[in-house]
């Protein structure tokens, strides 16, 4: 019984004879012997045994571990393709947040562009012996100042994201 267990358990862990040896501080023919039911490991190399495959003694001691059936491999793999598809479906559509959000921020640095355009700073004109003509005449020129330097950049960030995440869905 031990020595199934121990056997089932090492390779449901994925682990060689001679891996689980190296964990243990042993040769790999000792592992063998314990699995052939030829030897039996003493207390402290039961708890060492237990530490390494990261198993209770109680379990190791218990009765037949079973290994896991082909349906349940099957069941698990259904459920972590389905995980995998929720992810690629919320990926896409953050993928798709993005771009729209970028080409919304490309069309309004467009339109206040135009506006811009259109204006033609009509603050230049206005009267600044006024204090809140004056502080608006300020604000305004200082937006135009700011847009007109950091807008150009935006826009080309803004498009070349655009076509890189194009480019990855």
């Amino acid at each position: 019984m031990l020595n199934e267990n121990i056997k089932t358990i090492r390779k449901s862990k994925g682990l060689s004879q001679e891996e689980l040896a190296v964990k243990l501080n042993v040769v790999r023919q000792t592992i063998s012997k314990w699995e052939q039911g030829l030897s039996v490991p003493d207390s402290d190399m039961l708890i060492a045994i237990s530490e390494a495959l990261e198993t209770p003694v109680c379990t190791l001691l218990g009765e037949t571990v079973a290994e896991p059936k082909l349906d349940d491999l099957k069941v698990i793999s259904e459920k972590l393709e389905i995980i995998n598809l929720q992810l690629a479906q919320r990926k896409n559509a953050r993928r798709k947040i993005l771009s729209w959000l970028l080409l919304a921020l490309c069309a309004v640095i467009i339109t206040i562009s135009a506006v811009l355009i259109v204006l033609n700073s009509p603050y230049l004109d206005w009267n600044y012996s006024d204090a809140e003509t004056a502080v608006m005449g300020v604000a305004f020129h200082a937006f135009e100042w700011m847009f007109v330097r950091l807008a150009p950049i935006i826009l080309i960030g803004a498009i070349v994201g655009i076509f890189l995440i194009r480019k990855k869905g």
